[in-house]
């Protein structure tokens, strides 16, 4: 492949990490919107179901667009948005513009896995995807680390609006660098009116996908569990288990660390155990998940160390089907012509179940409590890997060209 590769793998890795400061600022600061602003937990939920559904209806507009503008204008345009958006909301001071600027936050960065996974496409093939995307779908977990950590710090030391106006800022420099040196493979920017009837015949091929409706269904429930963790850990930890706010945002960054080793290990088996597909290997994740979360739900809640290594043993078995299911599996199965259409399908329908976790969430920590919420992500990992059993013969196979 030409040296450039690495400057995409690079750029685009740094890209999707950058997104992940658009979003983190609201988790972090719910305590302060709550007690300072006077914002119910019934309406931070509200905002987040907002932001879930202007993200879930993008990504299917996102990834037919990423087919067919480009990653560079998708991502690029995306970033910009989003960096209005986020200094939208740090501006605001009402439940009601909150709700407004996040959902229009959330469709901007719905541009940003269907535009950043079609580039990854453009610039690996079958044979290594599955390593390839491991090691750069870090940028999930090593973005979602660095947005809690740089929101923790911003709102500690200057307060909650600067949660938002920093990342704001951030992303705006990023989707810069992103139109101006984000290149298209070497084999889209040599293709001609054949490929375009190609690409319009994989999109169209997306939808009558049994294997990616599959994928859909299953990533739903991944999703559910790992936004209502995303957006609710600081607040659980602070309220539940007894942290100060600051140090719960920092805490709750085990989640995502553990997922790096998640996401690089379920990754590169992927691609080394090829008799084995990688919904396979992903319903073996999702079946681990069950177990951390278990163990995590009967921890002793006033030992740091051990709420850090559980919530790192949770991230770990959730990132690696997340990133395969939704990374190297959907672009096996969208093909050279439609890697964005497919993502963008799959992670779509994902975040539906990021949409209900935003309602389902407190209104079951309200009435049962936060043991019946992990319950409730127990039984949401099993049903998660029982609707993969359909793909685990009919999948892609990660040798096929």
């Amino acid at each position: 492949m030409p040296r450039y590769r690495w400057v995409v793998w690079i750029l685009s890795w740094i890209a999707y990490a950058s997104y992940y400061t658009g979003r983190k600022g609201l988790s972090v600061s719910k305590t302060s919107l709550h007690d300072r602003l006077g914002v119910s937990e019934g309406a931070l939920g509200a905002i987040d179901t907002a932001y879930l559904a202007a993200y879930s209806a993008g990504q299917f507009v996102s990834g037919f667009a990423g087919d067919r503008i480009g990653s560079r204008r998708l991502v690029g345009a995306g970033m910009l948005a989003s960096a209005i958006a986020c200094a939208a909301f740090g501006a605001s001071s009402t439940a009601l513009l909150f709700g407004v600027f996040f959902c229009l936050n959330g469709l901007a960065q719905s541009t940003g896995w269907p535009g950043t996974t079609r580039s990854m496409a453009e610039w690996t093939t079958r044979e290594n995807r599955g390593s390839g995307m491991a090691f750069w779908a870090t940028c999930c977990q090593a973005g979602g680390v660095r947005a809690t950590g740089l929101a923790a710090f911003l709102l500690g030391r200057y307060g909650w609006r600067a949660a938002f106006f920093g990342p704001a800022l951030w992303l705006a420099v990023v989707g810069v660098a992103v139109w101006l040196w984000l290149a298209p493979g070497p084999a889209v920017a040599s293709a001609g009116e054949t490929a375009t009837r190609e690409r319009r015949a994989a999109q169209r091929a997306v939808l009558r996908n049994p294997v990616l409706w599959c994928y859909g269904a299953s990533y739903c429930t991944i999703k559910f569990i790992r936004y209502a963790l995303l957006f609710w850990l600081p607040y659980f930890l602070a309220k539940k288990r007894g942290y100060g706010e600051e140090q719960a945002g920092y805490v709750s960054t085990a989640f995502e660390v553990g997922g790096v080793v998640g996401v690089i290990t379920l990754g590169i088996a992927s691609d080394r155990l090829k008799r084995y597909s990688r919904s396979l290997l992903s319903a073996v994740g999702l079946v681990a998940l069950t177990l951390a979360l278990l163990s995590y739900s009967r921890i002793d809640s006033s030992s740091t160390w051990t709420n850090v290594i559980g919530l790192a043993l949770i991230g770990a078995a959730l990132f690696g089907p997340d990133a395969l299911l939704s990374g190297a599996a959907s672009q096996d199965a969208g093909g050279p012509h439609a890697a964005a259409t497919a993502a963008g399908f799959v992670n779509g329908m994902g975040s539906v179940g990021a949409v209900l976790e935003g309602v389902v969430v407190p209104a079951i920590s309200k009435r049962y409590g936060w043991e019946a919420v992990f319950h409730l992500f127990i039984a949401l990992a099993l049903l998660g890997a029982l609707l993969l059993v359909p793909t685990l013969k009919s999948a892609p196979s990660p040798r096929a060209g």
